[in-house]
């Protein structure tokens, strides 16, 4: 880890130079190919039933974001040396590209985190009375002020501005932005999600031997047995808790355990590769858990319009909420042996 760093002005944020000449332009175009081709492939894998947020809104711009720079730099690839609008571009370009992109990416994470919250917290109380055109009209305006905000802040900068400027000076080398933001909000989730399971072990462990996977609504779920005579609490977060968190490790476990190994290693990712739609999908299944923990009193409610996640099954958690006998309408179709 190193800091740029002129004599008037000291650079604070973290950065990471590469020692490769500035012929990495390459490497950087089959990054981008490999994500955003990434990109397309988790887009067109996620359910297509789920109504529109302000997550999915920046998904889809995230995306788009992404293919933009990937035809910028095969451009300028391809031509190496052209003047367009009296500006000409080289293949430093393509790195100076790519560190407005970075910088701009590591500055989204908490912004994106905290509207998302803010939208399915105003969601699920139902407090917003907007039309359907009318907030898909909004999502849109948020994502264009959030991304014009960032990328103002960034070019806006004294110290990125200097940083950028380095560049100039030490031709031979390409260095890239490391987001602080990331290393913390992954940081605290996984420390949520560790506490959680230390709490609720042995319920997480009773359940998982007792899941039966079962047909429901033509979809195939995972049922958890629920007993009438039980004095089952429909508003207990205690009772709640394991469920989520095995319905979240259920989707989710093989990225969990990448974040583990990010944070023990200490893995210095760039923050271009790093905000990337996987990573906003497993947040976004975080807080639609998280959401549905903190309003478990109101999960009781037939006709609430709970967040529908994209690639975690949540309904699972709340149907025996509502249908207490349904091992007598649906069939199981196995039992899972743990």
């Amino acid at each position: 880890m190193t800091a740029l760093s002129s004599k008037n002005c000291s650079f604070q944020y973290q950065l990471h130079q590469t020692n490769q000449p500035l012929d990495v332009s390459c490497l950087l175009f089959l990054i981008i190919l490999g994500k955003t081709l990434l990109n397309i492939l988790v887009l067109g894998m996620r359910r297509k039933n789920t109504y529109q947020n302000f997550m999915e809104y920046f998904c889809i711009s995230l995306a788009f974001v992404d293919l933009l720079l990937l035809v910028n730099i095969s451009l300028i690839f391809y031509f190496r040396d052209f003047v367009l609008l009296g500006i000409r571009f080289t293949k430093y370009h393509i790195c100076l590209f790519t560190q407005i992109i970075s910088f701009t990416y590591g500055f989204l994470h908490y912004p994106v985190v905290l509207i998302a919250c803010i939208d399915y917290y105003l969601n699920f109380s139902k407090t917003t009375k907007f039309s359907f055109k009318c907030q898909k009209l909004l999502y849109f305006l948020i994502v264009i002020f959030i991304w014009i905000s960032v990328l103002a802040y960034v070019l806006g900068d004294p110290a990125i501005y200097q940083s950028l400027n380095a560049q100039n000076v030490y031709s031979c080398q390409c260095p890239f932005y490391v987001s602080i933001q990331s290393y913390w909000l992954s940081f605290s989730m996984m420390m949520i999600l560790f506490i959680a399971f230390i709490i609720s072990w042995s319920e997480v462990v009773t359940l998982v031997q007792a899941i039966r996977i079962t047909s429901y609504m033509n979809e195939t779920i995972l049922y958890f047995p629920f007993s009438s005579h039980s004095g089952y609490i429909v508003s207990s977060k205690k009772i709640l808790l394991p469920k989520l968190i095995i319905c979240f490790l259920g989707t989710w476990f093989p990225f969990v355990l990448l974040q583990v190994l990010i944070l023990l290693l200490k893995v210095q990712i760039p923050a271009y590769i790093e905000m990337n739609i996987p990573w906003l999908y497993f947040v976004n299944s975080f807080l639609i858990a998280t959401v549905y923990w903190f309003n478990c009193h109101k999960l009781s409610l037939r006709d609430i319009a709970l967040p529908v996640d994209p690639f975690v099954s949540w309904k699972c958690c709340f149907i025996p909420f509502i249908i207490h006998n349904l091992q007598k309408i649906e069939k199981p179709i196995s039992i899972i042996i743990c």
